[in-house]
């Protein structure tokens, strides 16, 4: 089976919800990659944000990012610009994900694209 979550909630919120959201996501793909499945992780819209905030040691996540980095596809480009996140998310080395067009942006993340694939997605 081959997966894609993608992280869509939003850390500046605040919520117990949005962080409940990325957490039971990094959960998941931690639980595939353990697994042996092929799984890749996708933040898109305010998901962005998320790179910044996991990459600080303090976070409750970080021990979990650390786990799944390496699973991480990208964030999505055009996100990333109007959300916040290029900067961290070029600093942890992901790809800035632009296989979407959409017009006065960089492009976003295409979740057609990995759906074509063959690819599970979760929200």
């Amino acid at each position: 089976m081959k997966t894609t979550i993608v992280i869509l909630s939003d850390p500046k919120s605040g919520s117990e919800e949005a962080l409940g959201r990325m957490f039971n996501g990094l959960g998941a793909a931690n639980d595939f990659k353990q697994a042996g499945e092929d799984v890749s992780i996708v933040f898109q819209g305010t998901g962005s944000r998320w790179v910044a905030e996991l990459m600080k040691p303090d976070h409750i996540a970080h021990g979990l990012f650390e786990a799944v980095k390496d699973k991480v596809a990208g964030v999505s480009a055009a996100c990333a610009s109007v959300f916040g996140g290029e900067k961290e998310a070029k600093e942890c080395g992901f790809n800035l994900l632009t296989d979407a067009a959409v017009e006065g942006t960089p492009g976003v993340a295409s979740l057609r694209k990995y759906a074509t694939e063959g690819r599970l997605l979760m929200f």
